[in-house]
């Protein structure tokens, strides 16, 4: 399989295999006027297997998103062809509207101009809760 090459752009490497659908659909790629490739179930010495993105355009990435999907995933900006900086992404404190709380009793349900925020409660089990009303998101 041959992928072109870079110029100005994005590889998000070290993906969970299987995650890549979801990051892809988190950050709204399909809405990109770029090429985007997603390559699934690529080896790796380190995972087995792992999925990479690689974005054709310098774009602003959502990071919190990144790294509530995969606190793993390498993130290297190509600029004029050449690696310009790698950045490994941890997970992120507090997250804003990338789950939606599931509890019908939440106050984002009724007031729907309120943003979705989840925080941190575990770092070890990466569990997130609702900033309003304690939700645990899945």
């Amino acid at each position: 399989m041959i992928i072109g090459k870079i110029e100005d752009g994005i590889v998000l490497d070290h993906i969970k295999a299987g995650q890549g659908m979801r990051l892809y659909g988190i950050l709204n790629l399909d809405k990109l006027d770029c090429e985007v490739a997603l390559i699934q179930n690529a080896p790796s010495v380190k995972m087995g297997r792992k999925d990479i993105l690689k974005i054709d355009k310098l774009i602003d990435l959502n990071i919190d998103a990144v790294g509530y999907v995969d606190p793993g995933i390498t993130v290297n900006i190509i600029r004029e062809g050449k690696l310009a900086k790698r950045s490994h992404i941890d997970l992120p404190e507090e997250i804003v509207d990338i789950v939606k709380c599931k509890n019908p009793r939440c106050i984002t349900t009724i007031e729907q101009e309120l943003p979705h925020v989840f925080r941190l409660t575990d770092r070890e089990n990466r569990v997130y809760r609702c900033k309003y009303c304690e939700s645990k998101a899945e």
